[in-house]
């Protein structure tokens, strides 16, 4: 697999770089699968598609596949990962998935990179949990959607570190010596891009469900399951280094008033740790701070 050495002047030449590249997921999810092939008769498409859902780039590539061998007779998107394991059967889904390229292979002279990716990784899958949960408390309809459509709020960043990560590196040393510097603004310096533009970019090349990539854009802001994506996402970026982070007051407000409920018990949902929920149940917090505007 190639990586990125410079930064492109466009999106269009990101999006091709991308679309010849075969993307890799994690060896942990390779292994496992491997291992189902084992015991097919004894697997169902929920167990498959659990772990599928712990592996971002694994749900991605999923989708990917399955819209690009879309049939001609099927008239509706498949948005989630069991749908997509029970339409292409369990037998072929684990011979298509279970010998793919690892993270883990194509950052082995890129040790700080990895680290980088699980940690991206990590916050992934507890932006998932999160908006899982507080679909669930809004008895939205589509919640495997929303946890889907969470879990790939990190894919483009992901999709750096693995194909470009000195270059994500460098970001992440900008925002280090400047700890007031926006993401976006870091990743538009190095990249020439934000992982966000980036991100609408790809998604739409690739054809996911529209009703996922309008989880993922912003200008959708005003929907409540896109906030719900969008602010599980931004409360797991700010956690994930602490509690003490500025932006989480303005994180708490907003999602209080997506679910209607006192920040005591979202402080609970969301697992806050014992030391952190005095300050922030103190700290107050403006809703309209968390997310841009509709």
């Amino acid at each position: 697999m190639a990586l990125i050495a410079q930064p492109f002047d466009s999106l269009e030449r990101y999006v091709a770089f991308f679309d010849q590249q075969p993307l890799p997921v994690l060896k942990h999810t390779v292994r496992e699968l491997q291992a189902m092939r084992e015991q097919e008769d004894d697997i169902n498409g929920r167990t498959v598609a659990a772990l599928v859902l712990g592996d971002p780039l694994m749900t991605l590539k999923v989708l990917i596949h399955i819209e690009a061998h879309r049939r001609a007779r099927q008239n509706h998107d498949i948005t989630t990962i069991e749908r997509a394991v029970m339409m292409m059967g369990i037998s072929p889904f684990l011979r298509e998935f279970s010998a793919v390229p690892t993270i883990e292979d194509q950052l082995g002279d890129y040790p700080k990179a990895l680290v980088g990716v699980l940690r991206v990784i990590s916050r992934a899958r507890r932006a998932s949990r999160y908006a899982r949960d507080w679909a669930v408390l809004r008895h939205d309809l589509d919640v495997d959607e929303i946890t889907v459509a969470a879990l790939l709020s990190e894919a483009t960043e992901i999709l750096c570190w693995v194909f470009a990560p000195t270059l994500t590196q460098n970001v992440y040393a900008m925002q280090h010596a400047e700890p007031g510097l926006r993401s976006s603004t870091a990743q538009r310096m190095i990249f020439n891009f934000s992982a966000k533009e980036l991100q609408l970019a790809l998604v739409r090349h690739w054809r996911l469900p529209d009703l996922l990539v309008s989880m993922m854009d912003e200008k959708h802001i005003d929907n409540a399951r896109v906030r719900t994506v969008q602010l599980a996402a931004s409360l797991s970026r700010h956690t994930a280094q602490g509690w003490s982070n500025p932006a989480i007051p303005d994180d708490l407000s907003a999602i209080e008033s997506l679910l209607h409920i006192g920040r005591e018990h979202l402080l609970n949902r969301v697992s806050a740790p014992h030391e952190a929920i005095e300050p922030l149940l103190a700290a107050g917090g403006r809703a309209e701070g968390a997310l841009p505007p509709g």
